[in-house]
């Protein structure tokens, strides 16, 4: 009702958004020490954060909470950057400043669908967002797994897994993830496409806006380099330049493109020249519903591009792989069987094999099998079931081990029939041979064979390392997974490979540097127990016993029925000095015998 008795209707909106909420530690203490510089302190910051941080990654100020703030953004990255940008400023602010005087924030972010009113923000997300605030600690950031689907970890934020955390009138537990800016780390070099079962990518000539005539082909130049890295890529197919070029500066649909491409994904773009920086504006489409599922402002010295510097390519590429990963892992997890592409079902397998829920372990193999059903022929299907077979027992879920061995075996011929020069394959049918048959004879030939058809397959190097450090042989078991790592440092499977690079370490008796990269994987996925082993093992022969036993209770809540007999049972490195050495150290931090 208004002033005259009439209804009136309010217009509200539901959009999907990032929500920030950011909550001064500790406030009523610090306005009791110093009211009115505390309050001046706090204006001053929210003074900043509104006209400079929040215009700059395209944030939007919803309300002031007295002691805290309510932001939104229609985009995960932006909402990650300007917290990262807000913490940094509350940093800045507290120089020179007592410890008990210093004004620390905590932020919590999640994204979601949520109702948007002229003047204000409501719904689940709001809610979570303000819980996930209420987690963090002085100084920190915390998301939801929703917003940790959206980032890629290294190059938009440091990760660590939280677990499952029970929130304060919050329904169930909720999976959490502190997040920090990221460090630099080198592009990775990748292993050749693996056929028709990865999603189509066509990229466009990019257009210039505004540019003189000597630039207008830097977009020319940055389509090719852009195709040519996509090209070596093992998650997409790439459309050739020559038939996307045919497209360039034509008014077409994203449905005529898609018909006579074939092609899944689009990528476009425009650029502006300014001096010596170049500014590129990207847009990835899914190409049958026309809906832009991704798109950022990447910008980078002209200069470099002409003189073939990777920097721009190699950030856009990165960008557009995890866009289209995590798009179809959304597919997989939402949609029924029959209705997923099979790319998405090849893609959605291999993320939720590694994932951190035995639930999701189960979907992945449902995925796998219905995409086997429809090409019972091609060898990649085949190997990554072996592999699913072999992660089964690793983690402890196997009801029968001999009997998953068995299945593994038989998936990884059925690949090697398909295609006996498939490197993957041949890498897999490794795994099986060291981790389930223990026939480390056999598996080193079976690596050495996938190296030498591909002698860039990560996973191969990996694999082969983790082999020799089984059998105590720390050269090449540290070159190897080391190499892996140079070959894949951006994998989403890094978790993985870090836990075995750390395996490596360990048997070289490089302690140190094992538990600091075996600690980077359990941040990543705290639930893989292989980790934990590593740790244990690491900790005690550092005289850490206590963060030893630890790690070991940690291992035993995971995986109650765990023992010593049980572990080298399973242990392909049991008939060797290592597997005898770790066994004694696991016992003597408390696994039980």
């Amino acid at each position: 009702m208004n002033c005259n008795g009439d209804h009136v209707d309010y217009v509200v909106e539901r959009a999907t958004r990032a929500v920030l909420v950011v909550d001064v530690v500790e406030s009523v203490r610090l306005i009791e020490q110093d009211e009115e510089g505390t309050i001046s302190r706090w204006l001053g910051l929210v003074r900043q954060i509104e006209k400079d941080l929040l215009p700059a990654n395209k944030g939007h100020l919803v309300k002031s909470l007295g002691d805290g703030l309510l932001l939104e953004f229609t985009d995960v990255r932006t909402a990650v950057l300007a917290a990262f940008a807000i913490q940094q400023a509350s940093d800045r602010s507290n120089v020179g400043k007592p410890s008990d005087r210093r004004m620390l924030l905590r932020i919590g972010i999640e994204v979601g669908k949520v109702i948007i009113e002229d003047h204000d923000v409501f719904g689940h997300g709001v809610n979570l967002a303000a819980r996930l605030a209420a987690l963090a600690g002085p100084g920190e950031i915390v998301v939801s797994a929703s917003v940790r689907q959206q980032i890629t970890p290294d190059l938009d934020a440091d990760v660590e897994d939280l677990g499952e955390c029970f929130l304060k009138h919050v329904t169930g537990p909720v999976h959490a993830y502190r997040i920090g800016p990221p460090g630099a780390r080198p592009v990775p070099r990748l292993p050749t496409p693996i056929g028709n079962l990865l999603p189509t990518l066509a990229v466009i000539p990019f257009k210039g806006r505004a540019v003189s005539k000597q630039h207008r082909v830097l977009g020319e130049i940055l389509a090719e380099e852009t195709i040519r890295s996509f090209s070596r890529s093992s998650d997409l197919n790439v459309i050739s330049r020559l038939s996307t070029t045919a497209f360039r500066g034509r008014v077409v649909s994203l449905a005529e493109i898609r018909e006579h491409l074939n092609a899944n994904y689009v990528l476009s773009g425009v650029f502006h020249v300014h001096g010596d920086q170049v500014a590129l504006e990207t847009e990835l489409a899914d190409a049958k519903s026309s809906q832009v599922v991704w798109s950022k402002l990447i910008k980078g010295q002209l200069r470099g591009i002409i003189a073939g510097e990777q920097e721009v390519v190699a950030q856009l590429v990165a960008d557009v792989r995890s866009a289209v990963a995590l798009r179809e892992l959304k597919h997989a997890k939402l949609q029924t069987l029959p209705t997923l592409d099979s790319y998405s079902l090849l893609m959605g397998a291999i993320a939720l094999m590694h994932g951190r829920s035995q639930d999701d372990f189960k979907r992945a193999y449902k995925l796998l099998e219905a995409l086997i059903d429809r090409v019972p022929r091609q060898p990649i299907p085949q190997a990554w079931l072996a592999k699913w077979h072999v992660l089964q027992v690793q983690q402890g879920w196997a009801s029968d081990p001999k009997q998953t061995a068995q299945r593994a075996l038989a998936s990884a011929r059925r690949a090697l029939d398909a295609d006996s020069q498939s490197s993957l394959a041949l890498a897999i049918d490794g795994m099986v041979h060291t981790n389930l048959l223990k026939r480390l004879d056999i598996a080193e030939e079976r690596y050495g064979l996938a190296i030498e058809a591909n002698p860039n397959d990560s996973l191969a190097w990996l694999l082969k390392g983790t082999m020799h450090a089984f059998r105590g042989e720390s050269v090449p078991a540290v070159e190897g997974t080391q190499h892996a790592l140079s070959l894949s440092p951006l994998d989403p499977m890094r978790y993985f490979y870090d836990s075995l690079a750390a395996t490596a370490l360990n048997a070289a008796g490089k302690f140190e540097s094992a538990l600091e990269i075996a600690k980077r994987s359990l941040r990543a996925n705290r639930s893989h127990t292989s980790t934990l082993r590593t740790i244990a093992i690491a900790e005690w022969q550092l005289g850490r016993k206590d963060q030893a036993r630890q790690a070991v209770q940690e291992l035993l809540r995971l995986e109650p029925s765990l023992t010593v007999s049980g572990f080298l049972e399973r242990s392909p490195a049991a008939d060797y000095e290592t597997g005898k050495e770790w066994s004694a150290v696991l016992e003597k931090a408390g696994l039980p015998k």
